[in-house]
């Protein structure tokens, strides 16, 4: 609701942008007839096609988007263009010549149609029309920042919503203006020279998104800006409107009495469902429903998949369904086939909705890896939980949900089994998630100045502290990831007992490594995704688990050596 009154507001502030010249003589020429018959329809005319025609340039960057990678950087290009056209207002004048002249001629219909006697309702209309064709493109900053909304949520129902609102602010102004006559005009000429520069200054910010968007930021460090800072914003204005989302307790909760946190939001927005046809949160009224937010590469949330399992297969007959909604962290999480292939390899039995625009994530005001929302029988949010731990009040409160909805969970609680990464973590853990690309990176010690986009040839210091770490050989450091340009080696001193690596291939060609630990092969220390040796390979895009150290948790030196070109490291994670 505020993002439709904020878009109401910026409409009817259209009034004093130099974006409203060129439909105001189409305005005050209806000044002297009657406002309902003449007025009025002309300003329905011009919402309905400016809310239409941005709809369909909204719709069709949203689908470029979802099409594939290439879709992706088309509509980027579209959007740049757009931010573009805001700073240098003769490239927008040359691009919508098309929508201009088409408002001319229904222009000219109209008045000749009014000429011959006809009802006055039916030619303000057309010519209401017209005049939405020759605002749509004049509207710039909005539809750039829809554009932008839907290069990073997915076009919806909620982008026309949207337009429409802004519309109609915008008519408003213009009927108020209308009704008052000519004399605002005087007085909108006097602003126009400051809302030159707010459009100039908006086109630079539809600019800035789209370099965020290209950089990957929208999945990364604007989510993690998201949750720390506007997420509170937004919390609290919520919070006033009495409509706040829940906030994960954690703790020991009175299972027999939970609270209600009002209705669970719908999975809209969402796009490829695995093991499922699309499911909608009315479809699974009378069901129990827990939302699991996940990311393939997460090993908290590969850690949890023991228990949300078990209870999807326990409690599936007693009316329980499980929603695994996955919330991509790195880029080449968005892919379907490596999803795909993630559900198979953890046995994942519940629909999964793939949220590569974070528009659930948004709709729950979510915030972490993993998260479990408790859904009861009416559909309403009992009980939230973010991050591992506490599967025993979780399972309770399964329980419980079922039994108020008339359901017999049975006597027993759900069996689990783990293996591998799934296993509990163990120990005293000392060395926190580690990202290796420059976009949030921290802890890189080698004594070459880093050198972003770009090959540079590093070395690994003498001794490391701590959690430091460094490079050696022929490395081109990215945002998000580094890659090893002919081989290289990569060391890092850590404190817990498992380590893990988030790592891909350039083109997914197999690359193989060999892993010591403090200078010898790991032997019983190897983790699942290599041998006594420590020899391995990438064969995806994944977490591999490297290190499990059979004495736990303790201080050792790790490091990795590629045999093979091509090898793409994203983050260190422990436990």
């Amino acid at each position: 609701m505020l993002l439709f009154l904020i878009a109401y507001l910026a409409g009817a502030l259209t009034i004093v942008s130099p974006c409203i010249l060129p439909v105001l003589p189409f305005v005050f020429a209806r000044a002297e007839q009657p406002f309902i018959k003449s007025g009025l329809p002309l300003l329905v005319g011009m919402a309905l096609t400016f809310a239409g025609v941005a709809t369909l340039a909204a719709v069709g960057g949203g689908w470029a988007v979802q099409a594939n990678a290439v879709g992706r950087w088309i509509a980027l290009g579209v959007m740049a263009v757009l931010g573009l056209t805001l700073v240098f207002p003769s490239l927008a004048e040359r691009l919508t010549r098309p929508l201009v002249a088409l408002g001319s001629k229904l222009t000219e219909r109209a008045s000749v149609a009014q000429a011959a006697g006809r009802s006055s309702i039916g030619p303000s209309f057309l010519l209401g029309v017209a005049t939405g064709l020759l605002w749509a493109p004049c509207a710039g900053p909005i539809l750039g920042l829809i554009l932008t909304g839907a290069a990073l949520q997915g076009a919806s129902a909620n982008t026309t919503l949207l337009l429409l609102a802004y519309a109609l602010g915008a008519a408003t102004s213009l009927a108020l203006a209308l009704l008052v006559g000519g004399k605002v005009f005087q007085t909108m000429k006097k602003s126009l020279g400051v809302g030159e520069w707010v459009r100039k200054g908006l086109g630079v910010l539809v600019l800035i998104g789209v370099a965020a968007i290209a950089l990957g930021l929208d999945t990364g460090l604007l989510t993690r800006i998201s949750a720390t800072s506007t997420g509170a914003i937004e919390q609290s204005l919520l919070a006033r409107a009495g409509m706040a989302s829940p906030a994960a307790t954690n703790r020991e909760v009175d299972v027999e009495n939970l609270p209600d946190f009002g209705p669970a939001p719908g999975f809209e927005g969402g796009g490829t469902w695995i093991n499922s046809d699309p499911l909608t949160i009315e479809s699974l009224r009378g069901k129990v429903v827990v939302v699991d937010f996940w990311t393939y590469s997460c090993i908290n949330c590969v850690r949890t998949f023991p228990y949300v399992r078990g209870w999807a297969e326990k409690y599936r007959d007693a009316g329980l369904v499980v929603i695994g909604v996955h919330t991509p962290e790195f880029a080449f999480e968005k892919s379907e086939a490596n999803v795909r292939d993630a559900v198979r390899r953890f046995g994942l039995p519940y629909p999964v909705v793939m949220d590569n625009d974070f528009a659930i994530w948004r709709a729950y005001s979510n915030r972490y890896w993993p998260a479990h929302y408790f859904i009861d029988a009416r559909g309403r949010i009992r009980h939230v939980h973010f991050g591992e731990g506490e599967y025993d009040q979780s399972e309770r409160i399964i329980r419980q949900l079922l039994r108020e909805a008339g359901r017999d969970p049975g006597a027993d609680m759900a069996a689990t089994r783990s293996a591998g990464a799934e296993m509990a973590g163990g120990g005293e853990v000392g060395s926190p998630e580690t990202y290796v690309g420059y976009s949030r990176t921290r802890g890189l010690t080698s004594p070459e100045t880093p050198v972003r986009d770009a090959v540079q040839t590093y070395s690994i210091p003498a001794s490391l502290a701590l959690n430091q770490w460094g490079l050696a050989g022929a490395w081109t450091l990215r945002a998000e990831h580094a890659e090893a340009t002919t081989g290289g080696r990569l060391a890092f001193r850590f404190k817990a007992r498992d380590l893990h690596l988030v790592m891909g291939s350039a083109e997914g060609r197999p690359v193989r490594f060999r892993v010591t630990i403090d200078g010898r092969a790991p032997g019983p220390d190897a983790g699942v995704d290599i041998d006594a040796a420590g020899v391995g390979t990438i064969d995806g895009q994944r977490l591999y688990q490297l290190i499990r150290r059979s004495d736990g948790a303790g201080e050792h030196l790790f490091e990795i050596e590629f045999l093979d070109p091509g090898a793409q490291v994203f983050a260190f994670t422990f436990g």
